[in-house]
């Protein structure tokens, strides 16, 4: 990350001047009730800085910003969708911004530059954010308890809950087709070619890239191609890929140094040309850990079996919410998993976060598995779903238990409702980043937001 940083404690989350000063400093009157100014006093920014200054570890060096200004900026980011040129510019010009960031009074000057974000979101990574997320719902139901909760009975008592579900953050890469996957492949390995050609005075060699452009065009314009001329297609794009990478190896074998920017694409070059021998050979479109995105390797294929998106292309993540509304991150990642056997995982979660299990478990049917109801039955935890064996004789029992089922059926929407806030105003819905690392932090980042926001209303 170039020159060290280190992290010295100002306090400026403890000497800030109060909102009444605030407002007298920078000559205007703000609004008390302003949704930002009333999140400035409720989060536990003094336990944040306690998680951020553990980051650093060298004792010399430039001084780091003041954590609050870190993470109050990269919130503001995630929950107004700002460019990094745009935050600042934002930050700059509105006082309720700056008072949340912890600034001790309004200035006309920028707080830092955008390239700042940069170095901050290397430094902030999606183990620091779930840390955050947690501690802030540790923090939060403290003073939440007369909040309208999805966890209340009809006569008012609150009742341990915890609803589980996944849901895919869909990652802004072209809709992967093999032959698509194969040109982009091709034209690629032709401008490492080049490149090789022109640093190191060699002559170029025949990769007859007309021709097989022509051929990639020639079916992508065709509307309906049959399954023969698909397959066509992908062994002639593969031929063409295997030609490139045997001129390529030739070069690096005889002693030419690739240059870096190259090196990692042919690497997933060759991942993806493997991948399509082999299924093209098998007549199969399975195959592990499969390649969609040459620019983006690392996001996979995940089947959820919806009508409208049988498959989805991003991060994976699995969520738990308990009776206050509060979302921690249960598992995260870009590898498909099933969730269904993390059900355990997640209760023994609730109880170290709130010292017992909770009352009731919603879930789908993916959970309702065998171990998951044994372990719930005997930890005293009604999990959602049809009771085991024949229904109930009795009419009294069978009308309870579809009453039961009702208020269980309507309760666990609510993580719905949290996926769809997370991805419609807090960035989930579609992950811009080009980093891996930076993908999984942003994702965080929008429950991290989501919760604030639920902490509001």
């Amino acid at each position: 990350m170039g020159a060290k940083t280190v992290y010295k404690s100002t306090e400026s989350e403890h000497l800030q001047l109060s909102f009444f000063q605030f407002n007298a400093s920078c000559g205007m009157q703000l609004d008390g009730q302003n949704e930002w100014v009333k999140d400035a006093n409720r989060l536990p920014w003094r336990v944040w800085e306690s998680q951020y200054s553990a980051i650093f570890m060298t004792t010399t060096g430039n001084v780091a910003k003041p954590s609050r200004m870190v993470i109050g900026s990269l919130i503001i980011q995630q929950r107004m969708g700002f460019s990094d040129r745009d935050l600042v510019k934002q930050i700059q010009e509105n006082p309720y911004y700056q008072y949340f960031i912890g600034l001790e009074s309004f200035q006309h000057a920028p707080p830092f530059a955008p390239t700042l974000l940069v170095e901050w979101r290397k430094r902030i990574d999606v183990s620091f954010v779930i840390k955050v997320n947690d501690e802030l719902c540790d923090a939060m139901p403290k003073n939440q308890k007369s909040r309208k909760s999805f966890g209340l009975h009809s006569r008012g008592t609150l009742v341990a809950t915890q609803v589980c579900d996944a849901t895919v953050a869909p990652q802004n890469i072209r809709f992967p087709q093999d032959t698509s996957l194969l040109n982009e492949a091709r034209t690629k390995l032709e401008k490492t070619i080049d490149w090789f050609c022109s640093q190191y005075g060699l002559e170029k060699p025949r990769t007859y890239r007309k021709v097989a452009h022509k051929e990639y065009l020639a079916f992508a314009k065709s509307k309906k191609p049959s399954i023969d001329r698909i397959r066509a297609t992908i062994r002639q794009q593969i031929g063409y890929v295997y030609r490139d990478l045997k001129y390529v190896d030739g070069f690096i074998q005889s002693g030419y140094e690739l240059d870096s920017k190259y090196q990692e694409y042919l690497e997933t070059i060759r991942i993806v040309y493997e991948q399509q021998k082999y299924m093209l050979e098998n007549n199969t479109h399975k195959v592990a850990d499969r390649i969609v995105s040459i620019s983006q390797p690392y996001v996979r294929p995940v089947v959820r079996g919806k009508v409208s998106k049988p498959t989805e292309f991003g991060a994976k993540l699995h969520l738990s919410i308990d009776e206050l509304g509060f979302a921690r991150i249960e598992y995260l990642s870009f590898d498909a998993y099933n969730e269904g056997p993390m059900l355990i995982q997640a209760l023994e979660a609730y109880k170290y976060h709130h010292g017992c299990y909770p009352e009731r478990v919603l879930v789908d049917q993916i959970y309702r598995t065998r171990p998951n109801i044994a372990f719930c039955q005997k930890n005293g935890i009604r999990i959602s779903g049809p009771r085991l064996g024949r229904p109930a004789k009795n009419e009294e029992i069978r009308k309870k238990d579809a009453k039961t089922a009702a208020q269980d059926n309507t309760d666990r929407i609510q993580i719905e409702r949290y996926f769809s806030t997370a991805k419609r105003r807090n960035g989930m819905g579609l992950i811009t980043k080009k980093r891996e690392d930076t993908s999984l932090t942003t994702i965080a980042f929008s429950v991290l937001v989501t919760n604030i926001l639920n902490c509001t209303l």
